[in-house]
């Protein structure tokens, strides 16, 4: 396995290598949760690595290269469990001609093809002048309404989508005390609190209900978009303007709805580490594997900065 570096303790274990060398040599039926960001069908170029999945001829290419990291991800699944996909829309480029490309519904062809079952899309709302903003997306210009508003476009959202591995989840993913934090900007309405970590009739736990009308519906315009780990120090000069990690919120909601504690959850394309630093916040053991060395080292500087008063004892990785 050509592991540059890692990190493995009784809480995690990063890895700064091609993620399929990694998961190769994974256990089968080894992980309890995937969730992670795929690059974008090319749209960027994260490094000139050979091995980098951003890095390939066109989008068709991406796709004959991304089938490998889901086959990986099909095999190291318990059965009934869940992997999801950070996504968006895919634009071809930067002009008002420019058409988007159905990268979403492409991801969710692969994984069926493959064996996983389709269950669930969210969409992640995104505020269209701070999208301009980041992007310089010329069709979210205010000047492409003066001058020719057929060229306009969509601040398109963020999608999560959500699989299933076909088989019985023999471990179910309980929650006794219904759901007890909430990761999200809305206030809870403060007559809810007292029935926080209910212990009664779960019918009656009126705090976990609002939480749960909250995650349950296609649109989460409520996640905090600037909820994110520090990621600047990362860049290279040579990177694209658009790096923006997942935001927490988001990852937070797939391991608590998707997941036990002290269970293993992966991400491919560790980025700067989000996936596992909420996998460790919540008392999960994070798995995490990154090509690029700038990332990987904010990554290991993110996890590192955790503090561990919260957490439940672990055991040390079998995997």
């Amino acid at each position: 396995m050509a592991v540059r570096e890692q990190e493995i303790t009784n809480k995690y274990a990063i890895y700064n290598s091609d993620c399929i060398e990694v998961m190769s040599e994974m256990k089968e039926e080894s992980i309890h949760l995937s969730v992670y960001s795929p690059p974008f069908g090319g749209l960027y170029v994260y490094s000139s690595s050979d091995n980098d999945l951003s890095n390939c001829k066109d989008y068709s290419q991406f796709f004959k290269h991304y089938k490998f990291v889901v086959d990986e991800l099909f095999r190291l699944t318990l059965p009934g469990r869940i992997t999801a996909v950070h996504c968006m829309d895919v634009p071809s480029g930067n002009s008002g001609s420019d058409h988007l490309m159905d990268f979403p519904g492409d991801i969710i062809r692969l994984h069926k093809e493959i064996g996983f079952d389709y269950i669930a899309r969210y969409s992640v709302w995104k505020e269209p002048l701070r999208v301009r903003n980041r992007t310089m997306a010329k069709n979210l210009a205010h000047k492409s309404i003066v001058d020719d508003s057929s060229k306009c476009s969509v601040a398109s959202a963020d999608y999560l989508l959500v699989f299933r591995k076909k088989g019985e989840n023999k471990i179910p993913i309980t929650h006794p005390y219904g759901l007890t934090e909430y990761a999200g900007e809305r206030k809870i309405p403060e007559e809810l609190y007292k029935f926080k970590n209910w212990k009664g009739n779960q019918i009656e736990n009126r705090y976990s209900h609002w939480i749960w009308r909250q995650y349950a519906s296609a649109f989460w315009d409520d996640v905090r978009i600037g909820n994110v780990l520090p990621f600047k120090e990362s860049k290279e000069e040579d990177d694209e303007k658009h790096i923006h990690p997942l935001q927490l919120d988001v990852i937070n909601r797939c391991i608590i709805l998707w997941s036990n504690p002290k269970e293993i959850i992966l991400t491919p394309f560790m980025g700067v580490g989000s996936e596992v630093y909420c996998a460790v916040r919540e008392g999960r053991k994070g798995v995490g594997i990154e090509l690029k060395k700038s990332y990987y080292n904010q990554a290991k500087k993110n996890i590192e900065g955790l503090s561990y008063e919260k957490y439940v004892q672990q055991e040390m990785f079998d995997i």
